[in-house]
């Protein structure tokens, strides 16, 4: 394995997931542009509640505030970690944790397509892959791999 390109791959799946997690943000924000806008999912943070109300039908509609602000700050958490390169093994693994339950409640909520179109799925196995190689003794390195021939 070359050690040079697989400490490369490391470094930009963390930026990629750091991307992705900042860009949902700003979307809510409206930094991508108002509701209706071509390429804008939500626009404003009442169109995001809708969605996640519409994700999380289970639940009480008094909630649903709280847990798309909860959601928002844990995405910003993330992203700055994912960035700044804190605690990667565990912010790695919160992120495949957080990317699976969007995953389920997508599948649930709207059907297996919609995860499968906006990538959730593989998202979220590239978080859990980050954890997997990211070394428990040194929380943000990857680990050593055996160089190439």
């Amino acid at each position: 394995m070359n050690t040079k390109v697989f400490r490369a791959a490391v470094f930009l799946l963390r930026i990629a997931l750091a991307a992705a997690f900042a860009s949902a943000v700003a979307d809510r924000f409206g930094i991508w542009g108002q509701p209706g806008t071509k390429g804008v999912s939500w626009g404003d943070l009442s169109h995001f509640n809708a969605y996640v109300a519409k994700l999380n039908w289970f639940l009480p509609a008094a909630v649903i505030p709280a847990l798309s602000w909860a959601t928002t700050a844990l995405e910003t958490l993330l992203a700055v970690a994912l960035l700044v390169g804190w605690q990667i093994r565990w912010i790695s693994l919160a992120s495949a944790l957080l990317l699976s339950s969007f995953a389920l409640t997508m599948t649930v909520a709207l059907g297996l397509k919609a995860p499968l179109d906006y990538s959730v799925f593989t998202a979220a196995s590239a978080a859990l892959l980050l954890f997997a190689v990211t070394s428990p003794a040194s929380n943000n390195k990857p680990i050593k791999v055996a160089a190439s021939s």
